[in-house]
């Protein structure tokens, strides 16, 4: 049994969305929550810095102990996970737009992508959409201002449900029946989706999924922790632990003792267009 800790890193908050549903299938894994909100979001920055920041802050985890790191942020996946996995020794677990099951489960044929526009523009996001494309037709939003939003605790507002009906009126009219949320942060706004489209949009959120391959890759390698025993969960900020602790509360409604820490300053952020 390996009681190290798995960590679990974001930009800001939209990871919690998978610590969610990693906790509610492996409740004897300990966890170290990282959000790196001093620099969020990552959906508006260039890929070199995205790259070059997602390194800095997994060597970190991995110097704190961290047996294993799920990359609970699609912006940071598509940029940086192949470099992540050449260069680290743990296993790494990142995230994708759902893609594949929306296909599956869309009867239309037409899908709805609602994601950050870093991830819209990476190579991986478009070579996945490549080998797709000739099965579904596939509509794609940034939901530009959303994570802003919901970094503050807004899930609900006349602002959000404005922002979500310029985005999710022209996949409704084309004829989409599923929708892609394409970032850890939309999941928190499931439930006023629900209640702008009802039933009209099938959700795809692939939490429970990245769950479950944590749990295949933490027993693959022999590392899967004591699941006699209760585990706890550590939560890190880079910028502000009070902020950290009163969004968990208000969005997974837990009490998280949240830390600030320090991880190296970030690489420069230069001025220029995002690259894919």
């Amino acid at each position: 049994m390996d009681s190290s800790p798995v960590g679990i890193f974001d930009s800001g908050l939209g990871g919690l969305s998978v610590l969610r549903e990693v906790r509610a299938l492996l409740p004897h894994e300990p966890l170290i929550y990282l959000a790196d909100s001093r620099y969020a979001p990552y959906g508006d920055k260039p890929e070199r810095f995205v790259t070059a920041r997602t390194l800095q802050v997994c060597r970190w985890l991995v110097a704190q102990g961290c047996k294993a790191l799920v990359i609970a942020c699609n912006t940071a996946t598509m940029h940086a996970v192949q470099a992540l996995r050449s260069e680290l020794t743990v296993p790494v677990i990142g995230v994708e737009p759902g893609l594949k099951p929306a296909a599956a489960i869309s009867r239309s044929k037409v899908v709805g992508v609602l994601a950050t526009a870093n991830t819209l523009k990476s190579a991986k996001f478009n070579r996945l959409l490549a080998t797709l494309a000739p099965e579904s037709r596939y509509l794609c939003a940034a939901g530009h201002g959303l994570v802003a939003l919901i970094e503050q605790g807004d899930v609900s507002s006349a602002v959000i449900r404005e922002k979500l009906d310029a985005y999710l009126g022209p996949m409704l009219e084309a004829g989409a029946d599923t929708l892609v949320l394409g970032c850890t942060h939309y999941p928190f706004l499931s439930a006023t989706i629900r209640e702008m489209v009802g039933d009209r949009l099938t959700l795809i959120d692939t939490g429970a999924a990245i769950a479950r391959q944590l749990a295949r890759k933490l027993v693959e390698f022999d590392m899967a922790a004591d699941p006699a025993k209760a585990a706890g969960i550590r939560y890190l900020s880079t910028k502000d632990a009070a902020h950290l602790h009163e969004m968990a509360a208000a969005l997974l409604q837990v009490e998280a003792h949240a830390e600030t820490v320090v991880i190296e300053p970030a690489p420069a952020l230069e001025d220029g267009p995002l690259t894919a």
